[in-house]
């Protein structure tokens, strides 16, 4: 707890009406989630305007307002020009600047954000340090297990998240940084040690509008790192040599620059690459030497996830060795390339890619050691970037011998429009609509055959489907299980 007047000293530019001092308990956005003592924030939404609240907080027990317009209250009202700019300013400090006590790694790219999380903080554990991790899966502090609603959850969260990860002196933070985040300002005052850039390709345009909108929005992560040299919070950027985005990151941060890539010159590298259905062998190469890699984890894909998370340790100071070790035994991440086996005499993976650029490259790596055919099951999210549909289609048609397009998270747009815009992108070729997921997913398994795969694309971990406004509890794995097992025994 702290005193209003503790917390208007950060504040530079404001202005207080119906002036008193009372103990602020907590910083909160959400009119439903408000408490006795809580500081409310009014944020306009596309869809809300926390202004309308005010009666609903002061019933709750709000002590203090933020707005950016007077509002009809005798609590104390903080009038600011960016209610969401103060509020990350009010949570940062209202929960004691905890990230300064940290060692803070951030991921930011279009694809792999998840992955190269959990490789990190595999190779932490394992190196014997404590960890919390944020993401689109989950909030973990010291492997105890938080729900979130957001890739990147927003300011009070975020710093009283990281509150908690300093009270049970955690050593690394590792967090999925969302492109929406930063442009949003959500992680405005975090002190990031690591930021880690995995790829580039096209996603959200429906938020981000251009390529150019978006790689700008990525760019904040590293152009806040700062401008300055400090040896006890030395700053960090990891970027993909392989990526042309990299060179604007570049220009765009102070920070020093670590480099992985496969294809140019890097700091760290990965030479000699062989993929097949097991797993992937390759020679890491780094400033301190070279190491013979064999991991679970397949494609090429999986050597750039694992080359950021190694090239983000080895700026974090772990070992190398131990590094490698870890990931030999990594055994993948949930609904990331995961195989569903009950048994059946072809293969069926659930893979998160809901990009064109990353179904293409779940796609061609299955093609490097598919020995049958390949099925690709593949939807678009409804509400959202229209462009890539067609883009979506014509992958999954390119490179597969069975394309299906279905459903994936229409929300509030008619599926069968949706699969119109993804049928626009492969006029003339051969393809099916089947717009229910499940019996999509049961066709294909009734289809294949043995030596077949299956990729099941777009879902990967979400066990939900949200159609209209009601949201229905869907996960592919499980689907795919039980069409499995009703298939072998029919």
């Amino acid at each position: 707890m702290k005193k209003l007047s503790a917390l208007l000293d950060w504040l530079k530019v404001y202005q207080l009406e119906n002036e008193a001092d009372p103990m602020v308990t907590g910083i909160e956005m959400d009119s439903r989630k408000v408490e006795e003592g809580h500081l409310f924030v009014c944020i306009e939404g596309e869809n809300f305007d926390g202004h309308d609240y005010i009666d609903q907080v002061v019933e709750k027990g709000a002590s203090v307002i933020v707005a950016n317009r007077m509002v009809n209250t005798t609590l104390p009202v903080i009038l600011v020009r960016d209610t969401r700019h103060t509020m990350a300013v009010l949570a940062d400090v209202f929960y004691g600047q905890p990230t300064h006590d940290l060692q803070l790694v951030g991921v930011t790219g279009t694809n792999g954000k998840t992955t190269v999380t959990h490789i990190i903080d595999k190779m932490y554990q394992d190196q014997g340090k404590r960890t919390g991790v944020i993401g689109t899966i989950e909030m973990r502090i010291n492997n105890k297990k938080y729900p979130v609603t957001n890739t990147t959850p927003e300011a009070p969260f975020l710093q009283k998240a990281f509150a908690t990860m300093v009270d049970e002196e955690v050593d690394g933070a590792l967090m999925e940084v969302s492109s929406h985040a930063l442009e949003m300002g959500r992680v405005r005052g975090c002190d990031f040690n690591i930021a880690v850039f995995t790829n580039l390709s096209q996603d959200h345009l429906d938020y981000h509008e251009t390529m150019e909108q978006y790689l700008q929005a990525k760019s904040l992560l590293f152009s806040q790192l700062g401008n300055t040299y400090d040896n006890k919070n030395q700053k960090l950027a990891v970027l993909n040599a392989d990526d042309p985005a990299s060179t604007k990151l570049t220009r765009l941060t102070s920070a020093q620059i670590m480099t992985y890539g496969i294809e140019n010159t890097s700091d760290v590298m990965a030479k000699n690459i062989s993929i097949t259905g097991k797993g992937t062998t390759f020679s890491l190469v780094t400033l301190e030497g070279c190491y013979d890699v064999e991991m679970k984890l397949i494609g090429k894909f999986s050597v750039y996830n694992v080359l950021a998370a190694v090239t983000a340790g080895i700026g974090a100071g772990l070992d190398e060795q131990k590094m490698i070790e870890s990931v030999e035994q990594l055994e993948g991440v949930p609904g990331r390339f995961e195989v569903i086996d009950e048994g059946q005499p072809f293969t069926v993976i659930v893979d998160y890619a809901h990009t064109p650029d990353s179904l293409e490259n779940v796609l061609t790596t299955i093609n490097e050691f598919a020995e049958g055919d390949t099925h690709c099951i593949v939807g678009c999210g409804g509400n959202r970037d229209r462009t890539k549909r067609p883009l979506m289609a014509k992958i999954a048609e390119k490179y597969s011998d069975h394309a299906i397009f279905t459903s994936d998270n229409p929300r509030n747009e008619p599926p069968e429009a949706i699969l119109a815009d993804m049928e626009a992108g492969v006029e003339g070729g051969s393809y099916t609509s089947i717009v229910d997921r499940k019996e999509a997913i049961e066709t294909a398994v009734r289809n294949a055959g043995p030596k077949d795969i299956i990729l099941i694309a777009g879902k990967g971990h979400e066990t939900y489907q949200t159609i209209g406004n009601q949201t229905f509890e869907f996960d592919d794995r499980q689907v795919a299980r039980e069409a499995i097992r009703k298939h072998l025994n029919s």
